[in-house]
């Protein structure tokens, strides 16, 4: 098989390692792709987000299998577009995607259907919405409405912090077309867990749950940024729980977007809060999460193409979807400054020894050497029995990967390990 993987980072090279394993996969394309994941499939230089030229090279190539990973092509309706060339894809279509594209959509769906969730108020005017801000609780939080790199939160704890919040959305403009409408909603409390599940729009089968850490700083402290490192499973996440998220999270979610007549086929992350008065939705995404994948995929044991293909044609029901029963730990290496202004160009060095566990995201080759090319670099995984020994062994690794300018946090899932004590 002919396989098309759309996107370029640590999250697309977890799955074309994990798709190299089945014995009829011949080709791997990337496109665009990276340095890193050159090793492990044809970089084509065509952007994500270049759906004419995406197409064209998947019918020129013959592609006998799709795989879009980011939003952005999700949104902008690459999977409508392939398929319309008669080409199976993984991933939704784009009036499904928009549970991502729209926050104010995914509020609304919420409200809607009883899906658990923060309470909310969307506006389109800035005055108004600062207005509201004069007896709204804090903390609040503040979303702009479209994609925004993963960017387009913020948590204000005072009330200028707010208003300036909605003032660099809607009239600075910081994400741009984003911004134009916000979501301004109540601030939860609570540990977080990220879900990511294999879903045919009838079928729902959660993967194995996760832990990111969204702020550049150890201890929680910094900016947000893309995330600086992930664990699986999340202590937090019980038995009892994921059963009561399955209920009333999970299934309703499907069935809200099959009522809404927008299907939902693909990977969908459910970012959630498990708060005092029960599980909430923080956020729905329209793929697999960037770094959740990089522990998610390592801890899968079914044949991740053909759980993929089992969606695409929509026999999920009868596919065996099994994880392993052990933990998994992957630290982020980032170029020093990230989530703002950072360096590029600085030479890495990736051990054999541990080069299988290490996802590239942000590298470029040139003269036969990988450079730096990005804010986030790698994610070093390592699993183990024990989420400590996942944890020491993902740091151990870290220590032999090697370039100028790294950045990394120290504490990657020692909330985890407090909670599982």
């Amino acid at each position: 098989m002919k396989i098309m993987v759309v996107g370029g980072g640590g999250r697309e090279h977890a799955i074309i390692k994990k798709i190299k394993e089945n014995k009829s996969v011949e080709e791997i394309y990337a496109l665009p792709g990276n340095g890193g994941i050159a090793a492990d499939a044809t970089c084509v230089p065509i952007g994500a987000k270049d759906i004419p030229a995406i197409v064209a090279f998947a019918v020129e190539k013959k592609i006998d299998y799709a795989i879009v990973a980011p939003d952005d092509p999700l949104v902008l309706g690459a999977v409508d577009a392939l398929e319309e060339q008669g080409i199976p894809c993984f991933g939704p279509r784009a009036n499904a995607a928009i549970i991502e594209g729209s926050k104010v959509f995914s509020k609304n769906l919420m409200k809607k259907y009883n899906i658990p969730t923060a309470a909310y108020e969307v506006f389109d005017d800035m005055d108004q919405a600062l207005a509201y801000l004069e007896d709204a609780p804090i903390p609040t939080v503040i979303k702009a409405d479209g994609l925004a790199l993963g960017k387009g939160v913020i948590i204000a704890a005072t009330r200028d912090e707010a208003k300036d919040a909605v003032r660099s959305m809607m009239q600075d403009k910081v994400f741009g077309k984003s911004g134009d409408h916000i979501v301004i909603e109540e601030f939860l409390t609570g540990p977080e867990v990220s879900v990511l599940a294999f879903t045919d729009s009838k079928t729902v089968v959660p993967m194995v749950s996760s832990m990111d850490h969204k702020r550049a700083g150890d201890n929680d402290t910094g900016l947000n940024t893309g995330g600086m490192g992930t664990v699986a499973p999340n202590p937090y996440y019980t038995d009892e729980i994921a059963a009561i998220c399955r209920d009333t999270i999970f299934l309703p979610t499907v069935n809200a977007m099959n009522a809404e007549g927008r299907p939902f086929k693909g990977c969908l992350y459910f970012g959630l809060m498990l708060t005092p008065n029960g599980p909430k939705v923080i956020e729905y995404n329209c793929r697999f999460g960037d770094p959740e994948t990089q522990v998610v995929l390592p801890l899968l044991e079914s044949d991740l193409l053909t759980v993929m293909q089992a969606v695409t044609n929509e026999t999920l029901a009868d596919c065996e979807v099994r994880f392993a029963s052990r933990h998994a730990c992957c630290v982020i290496m980032a170029s020093k400054g990230y989530p703002t202004a950072y360096e590029k160009g600085y030479p890495i060095t990736i051990p054999a020894e541990v080069a299988d566990g290490v996802f590239v995201a942000g590298a470029e080759e040139k003269a036969g050497q990988l450079l730096t090319s990005g804010g986030r670099v790698l994610g070093v995984t390592a699993v183990a029995d024990t989420l400590s020994c996942a944890i020491d062994a993902a740091y151990a690794n870290v220590a032999k990967v090697s370039f100028d300018n790294a950045y990394y946090r120290h504490d990657i899932g020692q909330r985890a390990l407090r909670a599982g004590k």
